[in-house]
């Protein structure tokens, strides 16, 4: 699977490690849902340095589809709610 996270680049990452990330996925999304912009600043940050940690970048110059786009560090909570479908970030 090709993962864009939004002003950094894509990375190829393994299906195997989705479990992983849904995890901080519900996470992020129940701290989305209860307003917790703490929480949700840590648990972002924890998941796109799951997705850099599990994933290997693809050369800048590679323009892969990306399946799953993810938002940038710095994304605020009302851009990332707008990002959202019914499974989270991630699907599944």
């Amino acid at each position: 699977m090709i993962v864009r996270i939004m002003g950094e680049g894509q990375v190829r990452l393994d299906d195997g490690h989705l479990t992983e990330l849904n995890k901080l996925d519900d996470e992020l999304l129940a701290e989305m849902e209860s307003g917790d912009e703490e929480g949700f600043r840590r648990t972002l940050g924890a998941l796109l340095d799951a997705v850099r940690r599990l994933g290997t970048p693809l050369p800048d110059a590679a323009l892969e589809p990306s399946e799953l786009i993810l938002p940038s560090p710095d994304a605020t909570l009302s851009e990332v709610r707008a990002m959202l479908n019914d499974d989270g970030l991630i699907p599944g």
